[in-house]
């Protein structure tokens, strides 16, 4: 029986009689058997491929059949004006089946809403935020509400995962769950995913029903690409006015401020264009689509805005300004085009730089190998915890902390955040004011009050922060836009002008006590800035592909003739500067410009380890490339400086990267950033400025396990090929170092289990101790430690204390052999922790063995053991549990080797004494 043929014979009547359709499409199938087996879901599809309907008719078709109590079903949109586009759709598909559908937002009307909450609605169209406003206002009865929601489904579901508000969003979400009577179904809705599998789980929660990936075969289909270079933008938004002459375009911008500059240079052309992007007043958006939407000569320019599912018609073509930065956004913005029978999807990028070339033909090639980027999901989003606390402790009498504990382990944003790190945030947010503790209740704070109170805390109510603005508005008081405060700071009444909506404006006063510039009509205005602190980072995959680019020897069809002019020009001016595997180095007058192509985040944790290493040393990191400045740098200065940065104890330097992450710009991340410990802030800021793990990974090569100069590194000059050699150790394979089979692996979780583990390990003589960190934080994971007998691993993301710990940290009696006692030492110090009666290996190596070149516990075990200790899970993930298995054996291995080593140490030194009895018997003294 087909799908259709199970649908309410109500839905089916309505859909051949209202819709005039005689069968559904391929994902409609497949999402239909799906939804109505029960199933959570992503359902995959284009642009404008009926993903919509293949949620909303399993739907609709259940509701017909057994209708709710209030709400049935939640659909949720990142922005309203999705919501808005979708609000007629909808309500077509829900009244023509007897159902009504209701849109709630912050622009909605205070009299529909309360007619809503009177009798509510089937079907609920919201956002995020006012999901959340919802629960926790008073007026709104929850449980009355949403005690029969049955189906939650979520929009451009790409959009939300992986970010704090889809954290903020799954967290209303399982309140929502333990509402309603119903295990809620998840639905996710995306054009454009690349691990729709991970996003499945994220989506579903605690949700205990099977989960589904709709993802029918998608039929090849025609595209008209081009990348043209022009030479500045007054040229390039010509020409693109040329291009959208009779038809109907949107044109992408990678900023506001662009969005400005081209659409005066439009319309200066003649081209009847309309400027949309946040800034713009929501009024004037609206009339843009309404009026574009009914036209058949105009073009849109705007940024993202438009970049999501909002329907402005039939779509001609799709220009974009520079190229965007993923291949998800490229097929998002492409996906506007095509949708007409006979119709190919397009994009024309128009770029007036080299770099924008290069991008976007990286961007189309990677899309026609099907690759997409991958949604990072999140799982240690501290701005949205933290968010979750302030508005649980706002309702009702505040919460009990076990009680919020329990809500936030839900959430799997929060997973990767453990009791201990929780319990030791709550103390400090207490400590200092954010929350305070009442008759076992968390309250708000004063210094949340201060900071959150205005207008009944309608402020805390979202997880983003709204910049400070003014509203620009016409003599009779049309709203236009905003404009950042910085900018309006330098405008001067009567004589200043600027851009807005892409036109010209002069201002005639600025109102700073309503914060309202008042303007007319000009002739011409200068480019207004908005402002802005994030950097733009390219993902480490598409720089690796712009690489690829210039080594090759291909010529893209695609291409006019000057942008292959551009591109032939780039490959032939680094010819011998980058090679095919790490990229390479060049040496110039004072400068070294080391080309990684390794993405933005990458590049700026390179940029702070050189200078950690240098000291005097300017270091200028992009996308693409680091640029190293300094009186004195030589190549072989900075090939040293790449030898320390190649050994894995340089990035556990634990007081190294408390002062980088000191010394970071303070970005406003998250407007909750006041409220955090610094250690918290620092993890946040460090996660989005830096990739410590990725870079280590980087400089580790394709096998971690070897430290080793990037190849690229070759090319500084001709006479250090016998250094590489040596720092290699001429490439010889050595054994893999291995665990005994037969040695006990015992994991400690809870306290007696510590206590029982420390009383084993005090009458050990010797231990080999390590411990395993965030490399990006330093968040104190995990404890090993091997005796004779067996090795403990000690979980110090559960234990809710480490204080027995001390006792044999502190004693004399054992000692505790380390590698690299410094970090270990500063690691546990922040935990209140003094080691004492220490045997650093490390210093034993230096000792014993002072012409070796290398220290690292890596290269001890290959010379003193003739064995390679494998070093890949280094950069792991050590926050996640369960652990895999190959970071339990690393972890087990890097405690039992040192043991290992001791015993080598000892019998070398008895060895040197039995033939040099004046040099001493043992190879050190324990600390």
């Amino acid at each position: 029986m087909s799908v259709f043929a199970r649908f309410a014979p109500r839905l089916q009547q309505a859909i051949v009689s209202r819709l005039g359709w005689s069968s559904l499409r391929l994902v409609q199938e497949e999402a239909g058997e799906a939804l109505l087996a029960g199933d959570n879901a992503v359902i995959l599809a284009p642009t404008a491929g009926g993903k919509t309907e293949a949620s909303i008719f399993p739907t609709l078709s259940q509701m017909v059949d057994n209708e709710p109590e209030g709400v049935g079903a939640l659909y949720i949109a990142p922005i309203k004006a999705l919501l808005n586009n979708q609000a007629d759709r909808l309500g077509l598909y829900t009244e023509m089946v007897g159902l009504r559908s209701f849109v709630w937002h912050g622009d909605t009307p205070d009299h529909p809403r309360r007619q809503f909450l009177r009798e509510p609605a089937e079907l609920l169209m919201t956002t995020p935020e006012s999901l959340e406003v919802m629960l926790v206002s008073p007026r709104v009865d929850e449980n009355k509400l949403f005690a029969d929601l049955r189906i939650v489904v979520i929009d451009e579901v790409h959009a939300l995962a992986g970010s704090d508000r889809g954290a903020h969003l799954m967290s209303v979400l399982e309140r929502l769950a333990r509402i309603s009577k119903h295990d809620v179904q998840r639905v996710g809705l995306s054009a454009t995913v690349g691990n729709p599998e991970a996003i499945l789980t994220w989506v579903q929660g605690t949700s205990n029903r099977p989960g589904r990936v709709v993802n029918p075969p998608k039929q090849p289909e025609r595209r008209q690409l081009l990348v043209a270079h022009r030479q500045d933008l007054a040229e390039l938004s010509r020409d693109a006015a040329r291009v959208a002459t009779g038809q109907k375009s949107l044109f992408f911008c990678q900023s506001r401020s662009m969005t400005e500059a081209v659409a005066e240079y439009m319309r200066r052309a003649g081209t009847a264009v309309f400027v949309h992007h946040s800034a713009v007043s929501r009024e004037e958006r609206q009339l843009a689509e309404e009026r574009f939407h009914h036209g058949r000569d105009a073009c849109i320019v705007c940024t993202s805005t438009l970049e999501l599912g909002i329907d402005v018609g039939d779509l001609d073509r799709v220009l974009q300004a520079e190229a965007p930065d993923t291949v998800s956004s490229f097929l998002q913005r492409m996906g506007r085009t095509g949708r007409r029978t006979g119709q190919a999807a397009n994009t024309t990028f128009f770029c007036e730089t080299t770099e924008g070339v290069l991008q976007a033909i990286a961007l189309i090639e990677l899309a026609k190998a099907d690759w997409v980027e991958a949604v990072e999901v999140e799982r240690r989003c501290w701005p949205v915890l933290i968010h979750q606390l302030l508005a649980m402790a706002l309702t009702n009498d505040g919460i009990a902390v076990d009680d919020a504990w329990k809500h936030l382990t839900r959430v799997s944003d929060f997973q990767g955040i453990h009791r201990a790190e929780y319990d030791r945030l709550l103390k400090w947010m207490v400590r200092d004011g954010a929350l305070r503790l009442v008759g076992g209740q968390l309250v708000l704070g004063p210094k949340t009050e201060r900071r959150f109170g205005r207008k009944n805390f309608m402020e805390l109510y979202a997880v983003f922060s709204s910049p400070q603005t003014y509203t620009v508005q016409t003599t009779d008081g049309q709203p236009l836009g905003s404009l950042n405060q910085a900018f309006v700071d330098r405008l001067v009444d009567g004589v200043s002008s600027f851009l807005l909506g892409g036109r010209a404006w002069a201002v005639l006063r600025v109102r700073h006590d309503d914060r309202r510039v008042v303007v007319e009509a000009a002739p011409r205005g200068r480019q207004p800035t908005w402002g802005g602190f994030l950097p733009q980072f390219l993902g480490f995959d598409v720089c690796q592909h712009i690489l690829s680019v210039l080594l090759s020897d291909e010529r893209y069809p695609y291409l006019d003739d000057a942008a292959w002019e551009v591109l032939d020009e780039r490959r032939a001016s680094m010819r011998g500067s980058i090679n095919s595997q790490r990229g390479g180095v060049e040496f110039d007058d004072g400068e070294i410009r080391w080309w990684t192509f390794a993405g933005g985040r990458i590049n700026a944790t390179l940029r702070y380890a050189l200078e950690a290493v240098a000291g005097d040393w300017k270091v200028i990191p992009d996308n693409f490339l680091i640029k190293v400045r300094g009186e004195d740098i030589d190549g072989r200065r900075f090939r040293d400086a790449l030898i320390k940065l190649a050994e894995p104890e340089f990035w556990e330097n634990d007081r190294l990267w408390a002062e980088v992450a000191e010394s970071l710009p303070s970005y406003r991340l998250s407007k909750f950033q006041p409220l955090m410990p610094p250690w918290v802030e620092r993890e946040v800021v460090a996660g989005y400025l830096l990739d410590v793990a990725g870079a280590w990974r980087w400089l580790s090569g394709d096998e971690a396990s070897r430290s080793r100069l990037p190849d690229g590194i070759r090319t500084l000059n001709r006479g250090d090929a016998e250094c590489v050699a040596q720092i290699e150790g001429a490439l010889e394979e050595l054994p893999p170092l291995r665990r005994e089979n037969d040695r006990p692996l015992i994991w400690v979780r809870t306290l007696p289990q510590l206590k029982a583990a420390v009383d084993a390990l005090m009458s050990e003589p010797v231990v080999g101790l390590d411990v395993e960190t965030m490399l990006a934080n330093r968040t104190l994971c995990l404890i090993q430690v091997a005796g004779r007998e067996a090795t403990y691993l000690i979980d110090a993301l559960e234990l809710p204390d480490l204080e027995p710990l001390g006792q044999l940290l502190l004693s004399a009696e054992t000692t505790k052999l380390i590698h690299y006692a410094s970090f270990e030492r500063e690691v546990l110090g922040r935990h209140g922790f003094a080691v004492d009666a220490v045997l650093d290996t490390r210093d034993v190596s230096r000792r014993l063995r002072r012409a070796a070149r290398g220290h690292s516990l890596r290269e001890v075990c290959a010379r003193e053991l003739g064995m390679e200790l494998d070093k890949r899970e280094q950069a792991g993930d050590w926050t996640r549990r369960p652990l895999t298995e190959n970071q339990v054996t690393y972890a087990a291995l890097d405690a039992e080797v040192l043991l290992r080593l001791h015993a080598h140490f000892e019998e070398a030194a008895r060895t040197s004494a039995a033939r040099h009895p004046a040099a001493g018997s043992g190879p050190s003294q324990a600390s």
